[in-house]
């Protein structure tokens, strides 16, 4: 556990310390829980690594020292590492080893065997982040993370208490009820999430395998899901380089079809979808947080999902914040890893 307060001169060292957001008791003003960010942007990571890992060789990036407590931050789609490009040096001067690695189908990680199905159903991902840590010789670490990020991240939680010292989950219990899936959503919620049934057609798969249209159709999404991130051209193109993976759009295309129903996972995984389907709750110390802007939230109090998470728990609403929350607002995420750590 890193001391709140070393990490409070961490940030004064590199960035203005934001407020925190409190818990959804007591709601702030925009202006009282506006993030800071760090002072000069920062483009990427000092290097790269690789490590076979499971079915795997995964590549990641790593900030901090090598013996201090570990956190795993997950990125979501359409992303890669670098939503954590800012957060990973305000915890590495707090004191931690972060670890960032490419999901299944991104950047740098492969596929050891063009046998294995490029398959990414959510227990498959998890297992892939289990893989890295015994890889890696971490018996416990913080993992947080956001989109697939925060739904792999609560899956460990749930099924490996023993493994995850704390979690902090943009948007709360995501792990996926295919049963549910099948329900439909009202109609402006199922406006919101067009790509996923565009990627249920072979019309998506295709645009998808094609490089300009799967960059285009990347940073719409970045625009409709983050609306008040001006980010430019070269923020996009860092992220957009991982998506040239070749096993991307398979496994892409495997993940939003597996959700809805419409692909099969493996039978390898079904022990562990079985214990998925009964919405395990989460007993490990845990910060939700909801973007106030991002239009996957029908509302940003963390209610529907309380219920789910019975250890030490502490939600938190990001003001003027969108989708992509640990590159949007990278001093109040990093916040909440300490915090939730400290719980």
């Amino acid at each position: 556990m890193i001391d709140r307060r070393t990490f409070t001169t961490a940030l004064a060292l590199g960035a203005a310390a934001a407020p925190l957001a409190p818990a959804a008791a007591a709601p702030l003003t925009p202006a009282a829980a506006a993030p800071a960010r760090p002072a000069g942007p920062r483009t990427g990571f000092a290097a790269l690594e690789q490590i076979r890992a499971g079915l795997l060789d995964i590549g990641y990036a790593e900030a901090g020292p090598a013996h201090g407590p570990v956190v795993v931050c997950l990125h979501g789609w359409p992303y890669d590492i670098h939503s954590f490009v800012d957060v990973a040096p305000l915890l590495a001067d707090a004191g931690y080893r972060v670890i960032v690695p490419y999901l299944r189908g991104h950047g740098t990680t492969a596929f050891r065997s063009p046998a294995t199905v490029r398959n990414a159903q959510q227990s498959a991902i998890a297992l892939d982040v289990l893989a890295l840590m015994d890889a890696l010789k971490i018996h416990r670490a913080v993992l947080a993370g956001f989109d697939w990020g925060a739904r792999t991240a609560g899956i460990l939680a749930a099924l490996w208490p023993e493994r995850v010292k704390a979690l902090v989950s943009v948007g709360g219990y995501l792990i996926t009820d295919v049963a549910a899936q099948r329900n439909p959503l009202p109609p402006k919620a199922e406006h919101t999430w067009w790509y996923q049934y565009y990627f249920a057609t072979d019309r998506g798969r295709a645009a998808l395998e094609n490089r300009q249209y799967r960059h285009d159709l990347a940073r719409l999404v970045w625009a409709e899901v983050s609306p008040t991130w001006r980010f430019d051209d070269a923020t996009f193109a860092r992220t957009a380089a991982a998506f040239d993976n070749p096993d991307y759009a398979a496994v892409v295309v495997h993940n939003y079809r597996w959700r809805l129903g419409l692909a099969d996972g493996e039978r390898r995984y079904d022990r562990y979808e079985q214990l998925l389907a009964d919405r395990p709750p989460v007993t490990v110390p845990t910060v939700t947080l909801d973007p106030a802007l991002d239009p996957f939230l029908s509302a940003t109090d963390g209610a529907a999902y309380r219920k789910y998470f019975t250890g030490p728990y502490e939600h938190r609403l990001l003001p003027g914040v969108g989708h992509n929350a640990p590159q949007e607002a990278p001093t109040a995420f990093a916040q909440a890893v300490v915090d939730a750590d400290g719980r």
